[in-house]
């Protein structure tokens, strides 16, 4: 879980995620949605990959990235059950506003 919330600490790659819930995109077409290097957006996207937030397909010289939502859903559910945040805290806490 730390390498997801270390990839989702970057304003950048949190863009790149926001892009990629679109539609896959090439490393290009994402690389040009920002003012930084190739190279550098190369590290972004290892980051992610590392977090196994994105997947890379190759076609030819073309790298195509993707989503993977389940990674980050599994993460962001990890993260609320750490905080004890869920449907049964929710309901707690409107029962007791009732009283």
């Amino acid at each position: 879980m730390n390498t997801v919330f270390k990839a989702l600490a970057d304003p950048t790659r949190r863009k790149v995620l926001e892009l990629l819930r679109q539609h896959p995109m090439s490393a290009g077409e994402l690389s040009d949605h920002f003012p930084v290097s190739r190279p550098t957006m190369s590290a972004h996207f290892a980051v992610l990959r590392e977090a196994d937030l994105i997947e890379a397909n190759k076609i030819g010289t073309t790298i195509i990235y993707q989503l993977k939502l389940s990674v980050l859903e599994d993460a962001l559910l990890g993260f609320t059950q750490l905080f004890g945040i869920g449907a049964g805290e929710r309901k707690e806490t409107r029962e007791g506003a009732d009283e």
